[in-house]
């Protein structure tokens, strides 16, 4: 087994990590079961130390895999869950899911199905911006309320440190006091609408988790393997044009992680890879001069499936 870090490496709370880990979400029942564990044991093969999972992927399918293929953890691994984005049971609205109540089940759940006496981190996915917005009529549960069970779940024990999802600038500042070791927002070279959010965390020392690091098949979320600066220098370099994406990641600031998931060993190897590519300072500045796009309100509504 490697020592080596895909990235090199960054820390999540108390924890240091390599700067890309695994994002396991699409390791569900439509892959089969022989599949998902050869990734996931590539990835910490490879060095990566921080797999991102939810009790909600696949109803709790994609937990079980994880503890299936990894237990015995490694000492370092770092899972990192969330809460707030399904309820603990049942096809119910999605502001249902934030309760206090379904947080504290949420947890439960991720606990016992990846055999764990304590989730690492925690993140809490706020749905009050989009992507993710609650159907009209739902009410956004109190931040304050949330975060006083997640203080209380870390008191417990039963996670070890708080993070927060899906959040503009005014509700990450008001959720910091908690002591927030995490934030995870959409974001890319082609989708910079959360750059004030980003430079707080790196002010506070805070990590930068982007989800949709690459962009998706969702509109409002273009492909940034398909922009046209991106190809022409992945083609410069021999790389791919994710591989590029996910560089200018780890360069624009030293606080991104990055969790890029993939169902094929290959592709976790080429993303992993990306963490050796080095961009030119002139490659960086075209990258940076890219106009990153907003996204738009047609991308809200199928988010509300959280497939990413």
């Amino acid at each position: 087994m490697t020592t080596s870090h895909p990235g090199g490496t960054g820390t999540i709370g108390r924890h240091t990590v390599a700067r890309i880990g695994y994002g396991a979400m699409g390791l569900g029942h439509q892959l089969p079961r022989d599949d998902a564990a050869a990734v996931l044991r590539r990835a910490v093969e490879l060095g990566v130390n921080h797999i991102d999972t939810a009790s909600f992927y696949d109803d709790g399918t994609v937990n079980r895999r994880i503890r299936d293929a990894l237990t015995p953890y490694p000492d370092d691994l770092v899972i990192v869950s969330k809460v707030g984005a399904r309820p603990a049971a049942g096809p119910v609205p999605l502001a249902l899911a934030q309760h206090p109540a379904d947080l504290r089940a949420t947890v439960e759940r991720d606990l016992a199905e990846l055999g764990l006496e304590q989730i690492p981190v925690v993140n809490l996915r706020r749905a009050d911006i989009g992507p993710g917005l609650t159907a009209e009529g739902d009410q956004i549960v109190e931040l304050d309320d949330q975060l006083a069970e997640m203080i209380t779940l870390r008191d417990e024990g039963k996670i070890g440190a708080i993070g927060i999802s899906n959040v503009d600038l005014p509700t990450l500042r008001r959720a910091l006091p908690a002591g927030i070791v995490c934030v995870q927002n959409a974001y890319s070279l082609l989708n910079r609408s959360h750059e004030d959010e980003l430079a707080l965390c790196r002010e506070q020392g805070i990590a930068w988790v982007p989800f949709f690091p690459l962009g998706s098949a969702f509109p409002g979320f273009p492909k940034v393997a398909e922009n046209a600066v991106v190809q022409r220098i992945a083609a410069d370099l021999g790389a791919g044009g994710a591989q590029v994406g996910l560089a200018w990641l780890l360069a624009h600031a030293p606080n991104n992680l990055l969790i890029a998931g993939t169902t094929s060993v290959a592709h976790l190897d080429e993303n992993l890879a990306a963490g050796a590519l080095t961009l030119s300072e002139q490659q960086l500045a075209d990258l940076d001069a890219v106009e990153a796009a907003l996204p738009d309100g047609d991308g809200v509504q199928p988010f509300l499936d959280e497939r990413r």
